[in-house]
């Protein structure tokens, strides 16, 4: 994931503190109820990393079995391979078989196809979005949010484009939206309008944390569910506190009524995200009382000291 890469000689001049909740957040969890355990998800972007055989996979997997290592190892995955195909059902059934081989609590978080968000930009997508919801109602019970990301140059002038869409969508259909357009966060007015119509539509917001684009850090909730990209820089040792803040917030969020949160580990590289997976399904069982089973990693279990 290059979104938001910077010279990791520029790393130290970043500053990683998380900003303040946004004005809606507080708003929307307070009319929760706290729960006991937070209904917590934590994956990878991807299941076909070949750098993760001895890591994660053992040494001789094969390509074919990859998604079945993978689903030993993680509770969910943000699935962006349908992003550039509209996904066909007898694929997702697949996926599902093998999800239902392995593990009977995980869940596919697919993005929605860049037909709909980037070549249709919305616009006279009804047959698109029917193939595709149909298509990934295969999943069943192992569908997890969807989540729609918009191009750096979907700006607020399209924001009735973005309501109308919205509107025209199922009422039970579980989705997050991700705007990338820098007004989005710089103007006020239209940060406010634009909230405020993911809140009157109950869609959820993904906040992404990246080195270089510390503006798309909004904070803003408006539903209690949270959807978090994290973008690391190579187990550079920020990325070890950014989590342990991310954590932190987000238990202050769960005392607040946050009702379910997904964590989705990037790097630039992919080679080392099982690593900072496994640190972060650690510190996040320790500080939120929760149960997820780390991934498991075959070797550099030292090599970070925990």
């Amino acid at each position: 994931m290059d979104f938001g890469k910077i010279p990791e000689h520029d790393l130290p001049n970043v500053d990683f503190t998380l900003p303040a909740d946004g004005l809606l957040t507080p708003d929307v969890l307070r009319l929760q109820s706290p729960v006991g355990q937070l209904t917590s998800y934590i994956g990878c972007a991807k299941w076909g990393r070949k750098e993760w055989k001895g890591l994660i996979y053992p040494p001789k997997t094969k390509d074919a079995v990859f998604l079945d290592e993978y689903v030993k190892h993680f509770n969910s995955i943000e699935l962006n391979a349908i992003f550039y195909k509209m996904p066909d059902k007898q694929q997702i059934i697949t996926w599902r078989q093998k999800a239902e081989t392995q593990k009977a609590e995980f869940k596919f978080c697919p993005k929605i196809s860049q037909t709909i968000s980037h070549i249709k930009r919305l616009k006279n997508a009804e047959d698109a979005t029917s193939q595709y919801l149909e298509s990934i109602l295969e999943f069943g019970p192992y569908l997890g949010p969807c989540f729609l990301q918009l191009s750096d140059n979907f700006g607020p002038a399209n924001l009735q484009i973005i309501a109308d869409y919205l509107k025209s969508l199922p009422r039970d259909f579980n989705l997050f939206l991700e705007v990338r357009h820098q007004a989005w966060f710089s103007d006020q007015e239209a940060r406010r309008a634009l909230f405020e119509v993911l809140r009157e539509n109950q869609i959820g917001a993904v906040i992404t944390d990246a080195s270089g684009r510390r503006d798309c850090l909004h904070m803003e909730l408006p539903t209690p569910h949270a959807f978090i990209r994290f973008v690391g820089n190579g187990l550079h040792e920020s990325d070890f506190r950014r989590v342990d803040e991310w954590i932190s917030r987000i238990k202050d969020w769960k005392d607040q009524g946050l009702q379910s949160a997904y964590f989705f580990l990037h790097q630039h590289d992919e080679k080392d995200t099982p690593i900072l997976a496994d640190y972060t399904v650690r510190r996040w069982n320790e500080v939120l009382g929760t149960k997820i089973d780390p991934p498991g990693l075959l070797s550099r279990q030292g090599d970070l000291g925990f």
